[in-house]
């Protein structure tokens, strides 16, 4: 399967999500961080990206005569390239970006619901702003924020280490004015 068809659905995108910086993870461990969906869920789900090749098994051991199996994410399967980004009609985006918006309010919430949540000590933002900018600003601003985020995707989970979930969304809100040609556009009296 495409995997944007894989990643088109909440839960399996909230898997990825818990598969980042390189963890080894059980469907056990993942069904504690996808507490909202039943194990058959999680599970059916886990078995979808291990079928489409973006989850693959790292280890595979023997527990009280059951085999227990560590998956990881394989992060070049699960990425979208530019050709199917491109390929996409408006409605193939909305359903993209709903799957998207319904993740990141399932994991806001099981964020708010664990009883050690502390939205102010753990600095949780969700601000909007908006912003001006030409199509050179916008390309600038896009590589500015790979710069940041790119080098820091490749952290693995460590000692004083907390996973976030950064979700940059930029779209523009209305049209681009046409150039000014200086003249004015309101009528002299």
């Amino acid at each position: 399967m495409d995997p944007l068809k894989l990643l088109a659905h909440p839960i399996r995108l909230r898997i990825v999500h818990a598969m980042g910086g390189g963890r080894q993870l059980t469907t056990a461990q993942l069904c504690a961080r996808v507490p909202d969906a039943s194990k058959a869920t999680v599970y059916r789900h886990i078995e979808a990206l291990v079928g489409g090749g973006i989850l693959e098994v790292a280890e595979e051991h023997r527990v009280r005569g059951a085999v227990e199996r560590h998956y990881r994410l394989r992060r070049e399967r699960a990425a979208i390239g530019p050709e199917a980004v491109r390929a996409l009609t408006p409605d193939d985006h909305r359903r993209a970006f709903a799957t998207a918006m319904t993740a990141l309010l399932a994991e806001f919430d099981a964020y708010l619901d664990r009883e050690e949540s502390d939205p102010v000590a753990d600095q949780v933002g969700y601000r909007q702003h908006t912003l001006w900018l030409s199509p050179a600003e916008l390309t600038d601003l896009i590589s500015e924020l790979r710069a940041a985020i790119a080098p820091r995707l490749a952290n693995a989970p460590a000692s004083g280490r907390a996973q976030h979930l950064l979700s940059p969304v930029h779209f523009p809100v209305e049209a681009a004015a046409p150039p000014d040609t200086g003249h004015s556009s309101r009528a002299s009296a």
